[in-house]
């Protein structure tokens, strides 16, 4: 395992990417209303991130056809953007979107709700993004990485829902994907001490209901298996030696 340790020149770059990046997800945030289509998010999400003069790096990713990644409701991740979906009052939406800044990636998810939604489904979403907080607790230098695993998987199992166990987060830098893997459940093992100038995406896809999904015929979309609603929160973080910097949060 490569694990790469990054230069200030490449933080910096990193810190500039992810800020965009965070922009881009505000506004998208802003955007969402009942009566978008799904294909609406993808091409305002494609229009933005290239007005900063950055360059979506979902796009063509091992075939994938769009730059934003939309899911709805039981979906997971990886939902493809097209015109027949269309948001409507009580939806959530998993919108997973990244971008390439002069050679370095940045990578963050947001699960938001279409106007008015349940008391369940708002609760699946805060306590999603609340499990990201707790495990980047433990991302210090010396720490260990399934620290944060372990610390997701403490914070989710309280409430019943199931943990996605066949996704995972991972490094990123001058790649979208590096390693390491970072599990979101419970691990026996430490895992490689984290060091400073590291940077990871964290991401914990959390289901309503059982951990288990599917993948639909198009290869891309995941689901639970259940068809429980699932939440996705991830940022972009730069452990350092004292509290992990969040590059992708304004």
């Amino acid at each position: 395992m490569a694990v790469t340790i990054k230069s200030e020149r490449e933080i910096g770059l990193m810190r500039d990417a992810g800020k965009i990046l965070a922009e881009v997800h505000a506004k998208l945030g802003e955007a969402i209303e009942p009566g978008m289509t799904t294909l609406d998010i993808d091409r305002l999400g494609e229009k933005l991130i290239r007005s900063y003069g950055c360059i979506p790096n979902f796009l063509n990713y091992n075939g994938f056809p769009a730059s934003i990644c939309v899911s709805v409701n039981e979906q997971v991740v990886h939902g493809i953007p097209n015109d027949n979906t269309v948001l409507k009052e009580g939806d959530i939406v998993s919108l997973d979107a990244g971008l390439i800044y002069k050679g370095y990636h940045s990578d963050a998810a947001r699960t938001h709700g279409v106007g008015q939604i349940s008391e369940d489904a708002r609760l699946l979403i805060e306590r999603t993004k609340q499990s990201f907080f707790e495990g980047i607790k433990v991302a210090k230098d010396g720490n260990h990485l399934f620290d944060i695993s372990n610390s997701i998987d403490s914070y989710i199992s309280q409430f019943g829902y199931g943990i996605v166990r066949e996704l995972v987060g991972h490094g990123i830098g001058s790649k979208l994907h590096e390693d390491p893997q970072i599990p979101n459940f419970a691990q026996r093992r430490k895992g490689l001490k984290l060091r400073a100038g590291m940077t990871l995406a964290i991401e914990p896809m959390i289901n309503m209901g059982r951990c288990d999904v599917d993948w639909l015929d198009d290869d891309w979309t995941v689901v639970s298996s259940d068809g429980s609603l699932s939440a996705h929160y991830e940022n972009t973080i730069l452990v350092t030696d004292g509290e992990p910097e969040i590059l992708t949060l304004l």
